[in-house]
């Protein structure tokens, strides 16, 4: 063996460790800061939401995060740049809201497929569609309102019409016999102010956004299983409780989502983001941050991969049924 020889395959030996340490190198995740897609707007509800939680995410990740917004239809143009122009490599999220994005996603057109291009893996909060009415109405119950319902046709307004709460307006109708006439307002004040004015009988929209009208307003129902909020809303029921139907729960579910190529491709990186994410929720010092930020604790909720494909396949199988109303054209 010569000189020559001895430095070729010292060399060589070098190389083959080099390339044994690339793996590892190649496996760490988070490798740098996580891209997460908002599809709404800067500033509200979801956005303080997704804050609240990575602020405590980032330190049981190991990673910082940065936000990009993209309102419009309703959150579908957030989910075809999701989709569409976003690396599937578990370092790129999508935070959005189950209840109301399925409904587009079932009534309208897009590029993208649920749930082959994304799936839900943890939902951190859910808040429940509700039914009220002015507080001086005549109508004090939920049997009133249906009752009425079957005598002439009751207007309720509605944020827009691809809503969970508009689905339980359609759902109760259909389940009842009542005649509901859904109208759309184009955002949750000037539907729930055409209720109290008196302008239309009932509002539907999501129980979170009228708890601060206090005695203007009287709860007639809720779309779930059970009222969370009993000493806030005058202890409406459960709307199968009150009528015996079978309306499934109707809510929205503030959830992270991955590319589904990214879960497939990476399943270390995706257990990995599961397994924080819950550790993240079951911090004390995600309450602090939700209270500081302005949310309602008691819509805390985690709801893992299973739980948020079986709400998003509820919600879209309903929707789908009610779809010319929903898209405006029934």
């Amino acid at each position: 063996m010569n000189r020559r020889t001895f430095l070729g395959m010292s060399a060589g030996a070098a190389a083959m460790g080099l390339a044994g340490t690339r793996p590892g190198f190649a496996q760490q995740f988070p490798s740098h800061t996580m891209n997460v897609v908002i599809p709404t707007g800067e500033g509200g509800g979801v956005d303080r939401a997704a804050r609240a939680f990575t602020s405590v995410w980032q330190k049981h990740l190991g990673a910082n995060f940065e936000f990009g917004y993209f309102p419009g239809a309703s959150g579908q143009v957030g989910y075809e740049v999701y989709v569409g122009k976003r690396e599937p490599d578990a370092h790129n999220l999508l935070f959005g809201n189950i209840g109301p994005e399925m409904i587009v996603y079932a009534t309208q057109d897009t590029s993208y497929t649920y749930p082959d291009d994304y799936i839900y893996f943890a939902g951190i909060d859910v808040d429940d569609s509700a039914i009220w009415v002015a507080a001086n109405s005549e109508l004090q119950t939920i049997e009133d309102l249906v009752e009425a319902g079957k005598q002439r046709t009751i207007n309720i307004s509605t944020s827009r019409l691809p809503h969970p709460s508009s689905l339980g307006v359609l759902a109760l109708g259909e389940a009842t016999g009542a005649d509901f006439r859904l109208i759309p307002y184009g955002g949750g004040s000037a539907a729930r102010t055409a209720a109290i004015t008196g302008e239309v009988e009932a509002c539907a929209t999501f129980l979170g956004s009228s708890l601060g009208l206090d005695d203007q307003i009287r709860f007639l129902t809720v779309f779930q299983n059970r009222n969370r909020l009993p000493n806030l809303t005058n202890d409406a029921p459960p709307v199968n409780e009150a009528l015996g139907t079978q309306i499934p729960a109707l809510s929205g579910t503030r959830a992270w989502a991955i590319h589904r190529a990214a879960a497939e491709e990476y399943p270390d990186r995706f257990e990995k983001l599961k397994e924080t994410s819950r550790a993240a929720f079951e911090d004390p010092a995600y309450r602090q941050e939700v209270e500081q930020s302005k949310l309602i604790w008691e819509f805390a909720e985690y709801s893992d991969e299973e739980a948020c494909a079986a709400e998003a396949r509820a919600t879209m199988e309903l929707a789908e049924r009610y779809k010319d109303v929903l898209s405006g054209n029934g």
